[in-house]
């Protein structure tokens, strides 16, 4: 959207009321997943629900983290951003080597049953996440990181399924860590679009402050 000026208008910066219901039930919804996709995952052998259920974890606490700083100036909310997108990159680098590691040493497939049952289960929390935070998927790069991670949820969900099948259907591990793998990788893509989001913004901040300043 352009303002009449021929400048772009101010994002939407999450600080609404609306917006911090919907935050506050992301948060409990993720917590709980969190939960329940560790021991799944832990039952089950299955690398993919264990990088899932770190991904909830990881998504409850930058929700948490979103709703702190919402409000704030522009730069404390990129800067919160910035903060989201590195610790989003490194779970996904952390889930990566432990992907690798397993894929050395690992020769049980795992439980593909409880891979599936759970699976479906984080789908359809994550669905409702998503459809919570449909109105609000444009926004600053806090806002925005919130729909990119619920959204990556529910890709990891589907995934997650998949991989369910293909190791029942063949009796291996190795669709089960490739997309361990697969989801990794979209970690640290969605990271890198969240701190270059994050970085323009606080330039564009620094600028406005330069200007203000500037104009005293």
């Amino acid at each position: 959207m352009v303002a009449c000026c021929g400048h772009e208008a101010p994002k939407f910066d999450g600080a609404t009321r609306a917006f911090r219901r919907a935050l506050w039930l992301v948060i409990a919804i993720n917590a709980a997943m969190f939960a329940v996709e560790m021991i799944a995952g832990a039952a089950a052998g299955s690398q993919a629900l264990l990088a899932d259920a770190l991904d909830f974890a990881s998504d409850t606490a930058t929700y948490a983290l979103s709703l702190a700083v919402l409000g704030m100036a522009l730069v404390w909310r990129a800067r919160a951003a910035l903060l989201k997108g590195l610790s989003l990159s490194l779970m996904g680098v952390g889930v990566l080597g432990l992907t690798a590691w397993q894929a050395l040493v690992l020769d049980t497939p795992p439980q593909a049953e409880l891979m599936g049952i759970v699976g479906f289960v984080a789908l359809a929390a994550n669905l409702a996440s998503v459809l919570i935070l449909l109105k609000f998927r444009d926004g600053d790069a806090n806002v925005r990181s919130v729909w990119l991670c619920s959204r990556n949820d529910a890709i990891g969900n589907v995934a997650v399924i998949a991989a369910s099948g293909a190791v029942w259907l063949t009796a291996s591990a190795w669709p089960d860590l490739i997309v361990a793998a697969l989801m990794a990788g979209l970690f640290v893509r969605s990271s890198v679009s969240i701190l270059r989001q994050a970085a323009g913004e606080m330039r564009h901040a620094g600028h406005a402050d330069a200007h203000g300043h500037a104009g005293e």
